[in-house]
């Protein structure tokens, strides 16, 4: 049947076609690690984009990305309080322990895969201070959630004010966070709200290997930039990293390729009725679907992930063609 309509998941787009052109130009000789004139325009390039100072730096993975910034926040007798089906627990292989030298993820559950204040709480009140307990050390939350739903500003301001209120370092794992704030039509400052350290995810929006890390105390990233060079992340090379960050932030095409992204979402969304078992604010769908319609989509060319039992998970990306995501749209409404 030739090549399945693709909605496995946005890592399987093509890279963007200017992220390519970027690379082609960066492919000069200059400095180093990130001594490369690119590296150097990170900083500022992502301080004018959050409105406020900025450290960004590089690497391959959206794990490292993640577990670099925890990294910070941490000590290896401490915890991250994240939500039970945050990505750091359900799908890094254990690198959050790893990077972060046996620390523990504390879990706490939430609809959609959203912590609130009150969920927070309910976790972080129970552990005495002493030294019999692990005590939580930072928050992680996920913009958009696993569950393709968006924060809004005024629910991050409410955790970071619990945050600060505890002393905890707030992280926030933005692997879709385009997504969200293409949603929220908001700014990327709005979107991230008052928050410690971002992973700035590019590569299921468009790019190719780099996602960025984004520290808003210039200590952190000190103490960070070791850590990557030990974790192996410190590639020699880096100006063809930074050259897909900085093509992504020209003329917003991060924003851009979210939008497109979404909008294929909402095509489809719009078909699925109470099948939806999450509403769709990103660029994933999560549908109701029994084994046997999985299979009657399947057999029609849509490539997909189950998810349990019974729902299948949709994923679009920047490059989801039009005409795949009316006929998903038509298949889904016709089971």
């Amino acid at each position: 049947m030739g090549v399945p309509m693709q909605f496995l998941s946005d890592n399987a787009a093509a890279v963007h076609p200017l992220v390519w052109e970027a690379m082609h130009a960066a492919d000069a000789s200059d400095a180093p690690y990130d001594g490369d004139g690119l590296s150097r325009e990170l900083d500022a390039r992502f301080s004018d984009l959050f409105g406020r100072d900025c450290a960004a730096l590089w690497v391959a993975t959206g794990t490292a990305a993640n577990c670099l910034a925890l990294a910070t926040m941490v000590q290896p007798h401490g915890a991250v309080v994240c939500h039970e089906e945050a990505h750091i627990e359900m799908d890094e292989g254990g690198a959050p322990g790893f990077y972060l030298h046996g620390a523990k993820l504390l879990l706490v559950p939430g609809e959609s895969a959203k912590l609130t204040p009150e969920t927070l709480r309910a976790a972080i009140d129970p552990i005495r201070d002493d030294v019999h307990q692990v005590q939580p050390h930072a928050i992680s939350i996920t913009q958009a959630s696993e569950y393709g739903r968006a924060y809004r500003a005024d629910e991050v301001a409410a955790i970071a004010s619990l945050a600060k209120q505890r002393g905890l370092g707030l992280h926030m794992d933005g692997a879709r966070f385009a997504n969200a704030t293409a949603f929220l039509d908001c700014t990327a400052a709005e979107a991230a709200g008052p928050i410690d350290a971002l992973s700035f995810g590019c590569i299921k929006n468009g790019a190719m290997s780099a996602e960025a890390v984004l520290f808003f105390d210039p200590a952190a990233a000190d103490v960070a930039r070791y850590r990557r060079k030990r974790a192996g992340h410190l590639q020699s090379k880096g100006r063809f990293l930074a050259a897909q960050l900085l093509a992504m932030l020209e003329d917003d095409l991060w924003l851009d390729n979210a939008r497109r992204a979404n909008a294929a979402a909402q095509e489809i969304a719009g078909a699925c009725g109470d099948r939806l078992l999450h509403p769709v604010e990103a660029n994933e769908l999560f549908v109701r679907c029994s084994a046997a319609e999985r299979e009657v989509l399947r057999e029609r060319g849509f490539g997909f992930y189950d998810w349990g039992a019974d729902a299948a998970r949709f994923v679009t990306a920047w490059n989801t063609r039009a005409e795949d995501a009316v006929a998903l749209a038509r298949a889904v409404s016709g089971l």
